[in-house]
């Protein structure tokens, strides 16, 4: 490696992964002005000049069913990944989350003696724990995120470190709620009800359609409501408008400015990811729904080990929100939680200021420029003739 000339290999596998992949890649230009940076991810990474082999749009499947489904695509992805480790380009290899591609890959890097970050931790504490022990043998340093994490892999012998949350430095709302009230059109009188149904493609066609059944619903019981649909940069904004079809709820699409959104709703309905905690260190009530194919779901299910699927709800150590999941998941549950949630002003008054609570155990800002100077202080540490051992 040149000085300040390193060549990364970066792969991230989602839209989250995507953003946090950029903050990153940032932040490594202020250590090494000279980087460069290879990999997967999306529009954000290459903003920031990462050359990406593959986008995260075709890779959003979640379970075994769906990711067959597209097994040719996977399978080239993680083909072509292979043999630009085994190139031995590459000064250091950094994974985003996305742990079913990225465990493999990184023992790929250890075969060639190229260094593995990880930033975003496999949830070892949910599922499939015996995973630490590849992890122990593979990854040089693992980046976790939430404070708990942290003595689980020390405990196991993995080199990591909480530095505090990602979110802390990006989630929070460009505008005031009035203004965006204002911008959306949307009457302060009115009840107003976030629909999110995430940001993969096979969770959109999941649970978008009970969504809109559910806002019917309530529709219906409020005589009149206000919904919001904020789209990831990872969805073709057509296929949402094709699911709407003639829209008789007007719900409104909003591409971008998804925390301004979720700032400007009484409630959200909400698929169980990232975004639960994203609503929660902005305050907002949410109900929590997710749904897998049949078959993945009676097969992943006797391995998972939380008591909750809102990530939001792990933090918090409580559902604060409430959770519907798998055959639970129904316009008229969905319906009722969320009737639940506005006719209590109470409630809601409680659960934002316990959310907010939140929050405060997930660090200070500044995380990514942390990051970076650990991922450069270990760079430094390793000298030229230094070999992973395999």
């Amino acid at each position: 490696m040149k000085e300040n000339d390193p060549h990364f290999l970066i792969v991230a596998g989602e839209a989250s992964g995507d953003l946090h992949g950029s903050k990153l890649v940032s932040a490594l230009k202020v250590q090494f002005p000279r980087a460069r940076f290879s990999g997967m991810g999306g529009e954000r990474m290459r903003q920031e000049g990462v050359k990406t082999f593959f986008g995260i749009e075709r890779m959003g499947a979640v379970g075994i069913i769906e990711v067959l489904g597209d097994f040719d695509h996977y399978y080239k992805v993680y083909r072509t990944l292979k043999k630009e480790i085994a190139s031995r380009r590459y000064d250091a290899v950094i994974f985003i989350d996305y742990p079913t591609l990225n465990l493999r890959l990184a023992k790929q890097a250890r075969r060639f003696d190229c260094p593995v970050f990880f930033f975003i931790s496999p949830q070892i504490w949910a599922w499939r724990k015996g995973r630490i022990k590849e992890i122990r043998e593979t990854v040089r340093k693992m980046f976790v995120i939430l404070p708990f994490e942290e003595k689980l892999y020390l405990d196991a012998g993995v080199d990591a470190e909480f530095l505090g949350h990602p979110f802390i430095d990006v989630v929070y709302p460009s505008r005031t709620r009035a203004e965006s009230q204002q911008k959306y059109s949307l009457n302060p009188e009115v009840k107003t009800v976030g629909l999110l149904p995430g940001s993969r493609m096979n969770e959109v066609n999941s649970l978008l359609d009970v969504m809109i059944e559910a806002a019917e619903k309530l529709q219906n019981e409020l005589g009149n409501c206000q919904f919001l649909l904020p789209i990831a940069d990872s969805i073709d904004p057509n296929l949402i408008r094709q699911r709407l079809g003639a829209n008789p709820l007007g719900i409104q699409m909003i591409q971008g400015e998804t925390y301004d959104v979720m700032n400007s709703c009484d409630t959200l309905i909400i698929a169980s990811g990232s975004a639960t905690l994203e609503a929660g260190i902005l305050g907002c009530p949410m109900v929590i729904i997710y749904k897998l194919n049949p078959l993945t779901y009676w097969m992943v299910r006797w391995l998972i080990k939380v008591p909750f699927i809102g990530l939001v709800n792990l933090v918090a150590g409580e559902e604060v929100a409430p959770e519907l999941i798998q055959g639970d998941v129904t316009a008229e549950n969905i319906s009722a939680k969320v009737l639940a949630s506005l006719r209590s002003p109470e409630k809601q008054k409680a659960v934002r200021e316990r959310l907010l609570k939140i929050k405060e155990s997930l660090g200070e800002p500044g995380v990514m420029k942390v990051v970076a100077k650990r991922i450069a202080d270990s760079m430094d540490e390793l000298r030229p003739d230094e070999k992973i051992p395999v």
